[in-house]
């Protein structure tokens, strides 16, 4: 079985450790035009490969899942040129951000059918005319509830990956919809076990997560030192799926960035800009090794062993691209 990488296809053996959701660069929609904003485009991809050089050679990391969304700056000449200088393996994804953030207009006036067709001429062709191709897609939903539009979206989703064979990968705005977007995702024909249902750890809620476990989904506890959800509720919630057995349907990541144009898509609170000062000054802010330096220790005092971890960061992946079904007692 064959992966697709920014660089070519590798075969599955060869993810090793694998990041599932993280970023080397974002932009927001109309961030472009703001005056402001600077982007060096040498400047971050020299930052890019020095940090995932660093994840490379200190903590063993071997691939690198980033998600972008079309419209959010996804610059797939960006991942290639890091992913050779960096010895890092990319995989990238096709698939549009939720309805709030995202979805260009232009997007919102085509067809389910149209969409779809995007979407599989990026994973069969090629993404316009660089020659690299996606290797999973990427489906976003809003908070509360998944809107009329991301249901189109959504939907040519499912096409594309009955089309095409490859994973799906979700965005859930803090947490919410995750069970939703599993019962759109089967109704589409999209086997539960090709979905990982992304940021669910922003779900403070054990149920919550039980309930995606249970319809036979991997989840993603994919915002690792995300300032906006503590990280000991986090870890305990980790823990607990952990010691009741699920182990083989978790991810876990940071979503972090190696850089980003203009500033975020919304005015932060004072207590958000109060915590990323204190991320910056312990040097933890938007560094992609916080998850091995700080937070797996965490999931240790909770008594998660290494074994856990490395089955985590590299049989789960694997399983994922693979397509292969869940042990047996992952769904028990």
């Amino acid at each position: 079985m064959m992966v697709q990488t920014v660089t070519g296809p590798i075969p599955v053996e060869r993810l090793g450790r694998t990041l599932m959701h993280e970023h080397l660069f974002i932009a927001f929609p109309g961030a472009w035009f703001d005056p402001l904003a600077k982007f060096d485009r040498a400047e971050l991809i020299e930052r890019a490969v020095r940090q995932l050089i660093q994840l490379r050679t200190e903590h063993g990391v071997r691939t690198f899942v980033d998600p972008c969304p079309i419209e959010l700056g996804r610059d797939v000449m960006i991942m290639k040129e890091v992913s050779e200088k960096s010895g890092m393996h990319i995989v990238c994804t096709t698939g549009f951000y939720h309805e709030e953030k995202g979805l260009p207009v232009y997007w919102r006036a085509r067809t389910v059918d149209e969409i779809a067709e995007l979407y599989v001429r990026e994973i069969t062709y090629g993404i316009a005319d660089t020659g690299v191709k996606a290797g999973a897609i990427k489906v976003s939903t809003g908070a509360p509830v998944v809107t009329a539009h991301e249901k189109r979206f959504l939907a040519a989703a499912c096409i594309a990956q009955k089309v095409t064979g490859v994973p799906i990968i979700t965005h859930t705005e803090d947490g919410y919809a995750g069970p939703e977007q599993q019962q759109l995702l089967a109704a589409g024909g999209v086997a539960a076990d090709r979905c990982l249902i992304g940021h669910s750890c922003c779900n403070l809620d054990p149920a919550y997560h039980r309930r995606i476990i249970d319809a036979g989904s991997y989840i993603g506890f994919d915002q690792i030192g995300m300032f906006h959800r503590p990280d000991n509720f986090r870890a305990d919630n980790l823990a607990k799926l952990v010691r009741d057995g699920f182990r083989a349907q978790v991810m876990i990541s940071m979503d972090r960035l190696c850089g980003m144009l203009g500033k975020f898509s919304r005015h932060l609170t004072a207590d958000e800009i109060t915590m990323i000062e204190h991320l910056k000054s312990q040097g933890l802010y938007q560094a992609h090794t916080y998850m091995f330096t700080d937070f797996i220790p965490m999931l240790h005092a909770r008594g998660v062993t290494q074994a856990d971890i490395v089955s985590i960061l590299e049989d789960n992946p694997r399983r994922f691209f693979a397509g292969e079904s869940l042990p047996e007692t992952a769904t028990r």
